[in-house]
């Protein structure tokens, strides 16, 4: 712009900073919530597990690794884990202090099937959200790698 305010030229309205983000198609949002509000919080993350549990009870490889009758507890706990990791309220942490993931699955053996059966399950929860590209493509790049990081014995043909 061409006004002059003490001597200086002025930026347009908004700045040139917000005018460039504005016509910028390779910007990048700017994120202000975490992802766990970004997704829709709690319901989202309630659904991913009611989805991924009910998988879990009818599969012959996995309904064993836990111990409850009732799935119940098992639900709470995750349900409690994926929040706080997310972002979300921090419950698991004060109640259950650190995740130590790999210790509290060693009483388990997490074979290589068992990895595939649970992300299998975990594939339809996650697929049940409708989450953006980009949520859906973060939130899947975590439980890939979570759950290759609990595989602590070898295949079951091996």
């Amino acid at each position: 712009m061409s006004n002059i305010a003490g001597g200086q030229p002025t930026a347009p309205q908004g700045g040139p900073r917000r005018q460039l983000m504005q016509n910028d198609p390779f910007s990048q949002p700017a994120y202000t919530d975490s992802f766990y509000a970004a997704v829709g919080g709690h319901e989202t993350f309630v659904k991913l597990i009611d989805v991924f549990y009910d998988g879990v009870a009818t599969d012959p490889l996995l309904r064993p690794m836990y111990p409850e009758e009732d799935l119940g507890p098992a639900k709470r706990r995750f349900l409690m884990f994926l929040e706080q990791y997310w972002g979300g309220p921090t419950t698991y942490g004060e109640e259950r202090g650190h995740p130590r993931l790999r210790m509290r699955h060693m009483p388990f053996r997490v074979t290589p099937e068992a990895k595939d059966r649970w992300l299998f399950h975990m594939r339809t929860a996650v697929d049940s959200l409708e989450l953006s590209p980009l949520h859906e493509g973060t939130l899947w790049d975590y439980m890939e790698r979570a759950a290759l990081t609990m595989i602590n014995s070898p295949s079951a043909s091996a």
